[in-house]
């Protein structure tokens, strides 16, 4: 006897529809307890004055962002981080893609090789960078002896102790870090362009240079767009580099937002600044992500 489909149940509430709603709830208490509320909370914290302990007291309204934003300090940041972000992720695109072209090339030991190159990325990204901090010790670093060894450079500097100095090395390590996911992306892209499409331009008589811009670039645009934009996204906010190699210092001369923002937040206990230069980071990013979509959609389009 079939169901009649009059009085027949929504589907949103059939058996298996509760069952599954059951077994989702969990992880929707996790999204809940670990996202949601603390995204609430700070977006609340930035309109309200707070005590020591974090604690919401008189509503301030856009206050804290006129205070804020009124700071020349502020700004300082703001810039350095568009700056890092900029400088970074064009450094990891162009060397990803260099390295993805020459890993794409067989040869005997290419499969060693692809494994070797991604050991960077793998690894802890603190561990990853405390090695590079012994890297660049002004008296047993392997940077500054090998300097002085080749004659280079006798008296090379601090490279830590300055702004411009400790900046640039703070970058070269979050190149050096995220330069094997950009390969290992542009890499699984290359691959799966079709063999015949090279095969047909080697009959023409076409370029290895006219081969990448013809067929290879166009056929990896909207995977190069991607990974650009989850590179911009997780560059701007690499608390890692910064703060172990130089603390922000000296004296908050090679400070971020995100290391700002956990300064403000941890070291200083000014919470509500912390917390409106959390909502402004939060801003940027979105910013960035709805541009880069609406030219991956009107591509996608077209």
């Amino acid at each position: 006897m079939t169901e009649n489909p009059a009085i027949a149940k929504p589907r949103i509430f059939t058996r298996e529809a509760k069952l599954a709603y059951l077994l989702l709830l969990p992880a929707v208490l996790a999204v809940i307890g670990f996202m949601v509320y603390p995204l609430v909370y700070v977006i609340m914290m930035s309109v309200y004055k707070t005590n020591r302990l974090g604690w919401l007291t008189d509503f301030v309204g856009i206050t804290n962002f006129l205070t804020v934003m009124s700071d020349a300090e502020f700004w300082r940041v703001t810039g350095r981080s568009l700056v890092w972000t900029a400088l970074a992720v064009f450094a990891k695109t162009f060397m990803g893609m260099v390295i993805a072209l020459l890993l794409n090339v067989e040869y005997k030991h290419n499969k060693i090789a692809r494994m070797l190159f991604i050991a960077p990325w793998a690894s802890s990204v603190p561990i990853s960078v405390l090695l590079w901090s012994w890297v660049y010790n002004p008296q047993f670093g392997l940077l500054n002896h090998t300097l002085k060894m080749t004659g280079i450079w006798t008296n090379p500097p601090v490279w830590l102790g300055y702004p411009t100095s400790g900046f640039i090395a703070s970058i070269v390590v979050d190149i050096w870090i995220g330069v094997p996911f950009m390969a290992l992306v542009f890499l699984a892209g290359m691959q799966s362009i079709p063999e015949d499409q090279y095969e047909s331009a080697y009959l023409d008589g076409v370029t290895p240079f006219q081969k990448y811009v013809y067929i290879t670039l166009p056929s990896i645009s909207r995977i190069i767009q991607i990974a650009t934009l989850l590179s911009a996204l997780w560059t701007f906010n690499d608390f890692n580099a910064i703060y172990i190699l130089t603390g922000g210092g000296p004296v908050n001369t090679t400070d971020i937002l995100i290391t700002s923002i956990y300064k403000n937040a941890f070291v200083y206990a000014h919470f509500d600044r912390a917390a409106v230069m959390a909502v402004i980071t939060f801003l940027i990013l979105t910013v960035i992500s709805v541009i880069y979509a609406k030219f991956y959609f009107k591509g996608e389009a077209e």
